[in-house]
């Protein structure tokens, strides 16, 4: 099934659902684990009935849900085909299908505190020590190239973050060293402000905004930096 593009996922109006790096995510509030397991088992029955289901996590309050395919079909600009993780048609049937779910069991979504956390590692040399970080981070060599035309490692099991390489020019011994790894840090868009104006409240800096709110780098008080990300062009259009 192909892949359906972000500008896609924000004209169908998934209120309740915000996406994040591949797929799309929500956050539902209950009472009590009683009540997130009946809200879970009745999400089951859907998934079965569609053939395909949500990754699923409890909380005291709460129920994560992400949706997203492992198989979606993705081509780049020769035609080539590349089967990668990513939001298919499924995906968006599925969550109106649990939207619905949730109206029936009376529960309330909270889109603005939805998160996904990815590892960036900047190096010229991602094919050669990808396997590495391939067997460090999963034990598996499956894990590169998992989901994706390029050599991120992605675990099936979703036990860890994924990590991605980002193109970076070997440096020499007489330049100053530089950061290499930093955490990505996805968020709704309603949410990107306030977690950004916390960070800075907490002694940050801001390095780069020059994509923001896309993309803004945070530096700590040591120089490391992460950066928050929102998926703008996912985001429900205005009218």
């Amino acid at each position: 099934m192909d892949m359906v593009k972000s500008k896609e996922i924000g004209a169908a109006g998934l209120a309740e659902w915000r996406k994040l790096a591949q797929g799309l995510h929500a956050r539902y509030l209950v009472d009590d684990f009683a009540a997130a397991a009946r809200f879970v088992a009745a999400i089951g029955e859907a998934g079965d009935a569609a053939g395909h289901h949500p990754r699923v996590s409890i909380g005291a309050e709460h129920v994560d849900l992400e949706l997203v395919s492992i198989d979606a079909v993705y081509r780049d600009d020769d035609g080539t085909e590349y089967i990668v993780e990513w939001v298919t048609q499924q995906d968006i049937d599925l969550a109106r299908r649990i939207t619905a779910i949730a109206a029936d069991h009376g529960l309330a979504a909270d889109p603005a505190s939805v998160s996904e956390i990815e590892l960036g590692l900047d190096t010229g040399r991602s094919a050669k020590i990808a396997p590495v970080w391939a067997a460090l981070l999963t034990g598996s060599a499956d894990s590169q190239g998992r989901g994706s035309p390029s050599d991120e490692i992605r675990d099936a099991t979703v036990r860890v973050p994924n990590l991605w390489f980002g193109d970076r020019d070997e440096h020499s011994d007489a330049d100053a060293p530089r950061q290499r790894f930093h955490l990505e840090v996805y968020v709704a868009p309603e949410a990107a402000e306030e977690r950004i104006a916390a960070a800075l409240a907490a002694g940050g800096t801001v390095v780069e905004d020059r994509s923001e709110p896309g993309l803004t780098v945070i530096a700590d008080q040591d120089g490391n930096e992460g950066v928050v990300c929102v998926d703008l062009s996912a985001a429900k259009p205005r009218s």
